[in-house]
């Protein structure tokens, strides 16, 4: 039996968790995840919660697999660990190269393995970099970003990524700008969706001119912005950025980490979007979170250059093609094709969560309810009908989240946004669940606003 308060003492003297006040956490106490299976997990006094996040956007196959257990045991017996480096190979990691490979089509030739999503935004930027330096362009060196766009918390990834709050504490790296993302109901709610979509697109055109063409080396995106909030762009964005990389020879990277495998109904976003990035940054969801695995699909231009003219790339981690992990990482694609995970995203579940989120949008702080796949999102309105937000100092995400908590419910918020990304495996019945605790949370939000004389 666990002893809640003594691991509670223990976690407050000694671990540092990631983004987090750990003086209210200390007041507070964390609360302690025991175990999971399927779509659940259970805390140290044997609550069960349903868990809408997949861990972190990752668990896609969900949870208590044995098939990736096994996987890892087996290999661990037979070549638990050895590197890259000394040109060596191991046969996990050379199988799911090949796999990745298929899966993604014939643009692209070569993965280059990670231990996480910020490695291989790390590695990106040496990529581009060194892939224009070795074209006789070294001047090539500005990645082109969006504001409020995640891409890691290293310093390359946080530069990367558009969030004040990360570049505040350490700063950002040289030869990295922002643009602005393509949030058509927080910007622009009255403007047509598609025409909102080419303008957003459009500022990408705008900053390389700004910045010079001849200086630019790429421009990087999620698919779906994750972290910042389930940002849905409008289906005329992709194929606008795309003809804007095109046009002035850039490089076009795809953030993957959440989007891919999966997530949204095709193996990767850019699949569904419109769109042939020429890097594909991957993670999380190509083990379901049960072991640290990355890296970055590289497509045949980059990776022409690269390996024909670029000699020696001088990069590289202890971990790139961890045996162990790449064969739980092939169990777990042969589990999603097995189950047809990915189908079912396109075809059942994630059509059946766009109808039951439409419903959703009836409740009165419900705004801007969207999905896409198996990730979904909406903003906690003051007055929806007048497009009136809640003044920041309400905390309402916060609030809405506590009662989340208090029901069994794992929800994010980010801001006045609250959103979900839950395991692929889950069922109609289980989102008829999810959506009924989301449901009752957001009558205990509006409870307790009222409560508060904010409504």
């Amino acid at each position: 039996m666990i002893n809640t308060k003594e691991i509670q003492a223990i976690d407050s003297a000694h671990y540092m968790h990631p983004f987090t006040d750990h003086k209210s956490l200390s007041d507070k106490g964390s609360r302690i995840i025991t175990k999971a299976d399927g779509i659940y997990i259970w805390d140290s006094t044997g609550e069960k919660i349903l868990d809408a996040m997949s861990g972190l956007w990752c668990v896609n196959v969900g949870y208590g697999r044995k098939e990736l257990v096994d996987a890892a045991a087996k290999q661990m017996l037979e070549l638990p660990y050895y590197n890259s480096f000394f040109q060596t190979t191991n046969v996990p990691a050379v199988k799911l190269a090949e796999k990745i490979i298929k899966l993604a089509g014939d643009d692209y030739s070569h993965v280059f393995f990670s231990s996480s999503g910020s490695e291989s935004n790390d590695t990106n930027v040496r990529m581009v970099r060194h892939y224009w330096a070795t074209l006789g362009q070294p001047e090539r060196t500005v990645i082109i970003s969006r504001n409020n766009a995640y891409h890691g918390s290293t310093l390359v990834g946080s530069s990367l990524g558009g969030m004040g709050g990360m570049h505040a504490q350490g700063g950002m790296i040289s030869g990295i700008e922002h643009i602005e993302q393509p949030y058509h109901y927080g910007m622009a709610p009255n403007q047509d969706r598609d025409a909102f979509g080419i303008e957003a697109a459009g500022w990408l055109e705008k900053k390389i001119l700004e910045v010079g063409a001849d200086k630019v080396a790429a421009f990087i995106g999620e698919p779906v912005q994750g972290a910042g909030g389930v940002i849905i762009p409008p289906k005329t964005y992709w194929p606008e950025i795309q003809r804007i990389c095109d046009k002035y020879g850039i490089l076009l990277i795809c953030d993957e980490v959440i989007c891919g495998f999966g997530r949204l109904g095709k193996w990767f976003g850019s699949q569904l979007l419109g769109c042939k990035p020429d890097l594909m940054t991957f993670a999380k969801g190509v083990t379901s979170g049960y072991i640290p695995l990355g890296g970055v699909v590289v497509g045949k231009r980059v990776a022409k250059v690269l390996i024909e003219q670029g000699g020696e790339f001088n990069h590289g981690y202890t971990y790139s093609g961890h045996p162990t992990a790449c064969a739980v990482a092939l169990a777990n694609i042969e589990i999603m094709e097995r189950e047809g995970l990915v189908d079912k995203v396109l075809n059942e579940t994630g059509p059946y969560l766009a109808q039951k989120y439409a419903e959703l949008a009836k409740h009165p702080l419900v705004g801007g309810a969207e999905t896409l796949g198996l990730v979904a999102g909406f903003v906690l309105m003051k007055d929806k009908s007048n497009h009136v937000h809640f003044d920041e100092e309400v905390g309402v995400g916060m609030i809405c989240r506590g009662h989340c908590f208090a029901n069994g419910l794992i929800m994010r918020a980010v801001g006045d946004r609250m959103i979900i990304a839950p395991p692929l495996v889950i069922t109609k019945v289980q989102i008829d669940e999810m959506v009924a605790l989301i449901q009752k949370c957001l009558d205990a939000t509006l409870a307790d606003l009222k409560k508060q004389g904010i409504m």
